[in-house]
């Protein structure tokens, strides 16, 4: 197999095991464990594995300084903040479609570059940006009961925080590389959800093997595999056809949620998600 096709392989696969992490969180929440556990050992346990993998390849430059506060900022109250919304928004609607609706996260991206970096939108990324949108629309109007109005803007508001956070890591640390990013933003995100774990009287030890499997499945399969099989793919492949090949991801989780939870996925959630996968394949072409 050569290089690109084992670099669009690799991004596959990193987007198949991204699209666990719904189905797992909700394993993760039946089995008894809060947000705060499922996260903080998310992030801890996945961060244990970052810094070994990268360590042992020599892809970690420790940051300091400004950039050190920065990274923290982002894993603390960013991509924390992204990661417990998400949470929050499977205890009111199913895993695949908050996967569709957290995966409008380029359309904002767009937005905000526009709004705060002075890029300019195309006529053509504005009627890719109404698809997505009108994607969402499509699905929450057709089913309201199941596509609860209090998950879809709990997910959202995550898409557009996550956009937020890939600006301003853009923008801010143009020069830190996607690898030692990660390794300093996931132990600030334990760090927060340690902190509120303890704060609320929520944070907790998996028990059982269904607790201990599904957390470190999410540690794992929906977090550390991903990520590294997602930088190795990008070594292989250049980033415009490897964001397009990662919109699998919502189908992943739309396909595993029928799958293992037996979730409904009717023609309004195939269509809509349909429309929001075009409009963000059509926006990462530009």
């Amino acid at each position: 197999m050569d290089d690109t096709r084992l670099g669009a392989l690799l991004v596959l696969c990193s987007a198949a095991g991204f699209g666990t992490l719904g189905v797992l969180g909700i394993v993760a929440r039946d089995a008894g464990l809060s947000i705060p556990t499922i996260l903080s050992w998310r992030f801890g346990l996945a961060t244990l594995f970052a810094w070994t993998a990268f360590g042992l390849r020599g892809e970690i430059r420790p940051l300091r300084g400004r950039a050190l506060a920065v990274a923290v900022g982002l894993g603390s109250a960013g991509y924390a903040a992204v990661s417990g919304l998400y949470f929050v928004g499977l205890e009111f609607m199913t895993a695949g479609m908050a996967g569709i609706v957290l995966y409008t996260y380029p359309a904002f991206v767009l937005v905000l570059a526009a709004a705060f970096l002075g890029e300019s939108i195309e006529r053509r990324q504005l009627a890719a940006l109404a698809v997505t949108l009108g994607g969402i629309a499509l699905i929450t109007g057709a089913d309201p009961v199941a596509a609860d109005p209090r998950g879809i803007a709990v997910v959202l508001l995550a898409a557009v925080l996550y956009a937020g956070y890939i600006t301003t890591s853009r923008t801010a640390l143009e020069d830190v590389t996607p690898a030692t990013l990660t390794a300093h933003v996931m132990p600030a995100a334990t760090g927060t959800f340690l902190v509120v774990g303890a704060a609320t009287d929520t944070l907790g030890v998996p028990a059982g093997a269904l607790a201990w499997g599904s957390v470190v499945a999410i540690a794992v399969v929906a977090t550390a595999l991903p990520i590294f099989a997602f930088f190795a793919g990008l070594s292989r492949i250049d980033a415009g056809p490897a964001s397009i090949l990662s919109t699998v991801e919502p189908a992943a989780t739309v396909v595993l949620g029928a799958v293992f939870l037996d979730e409904p996925v009717g023609l309004a959630v195939v269509v809509g998600g349909s429309l929001v996968v075009v409009g963000v394949v059509f926006i990462a072409r530009q």
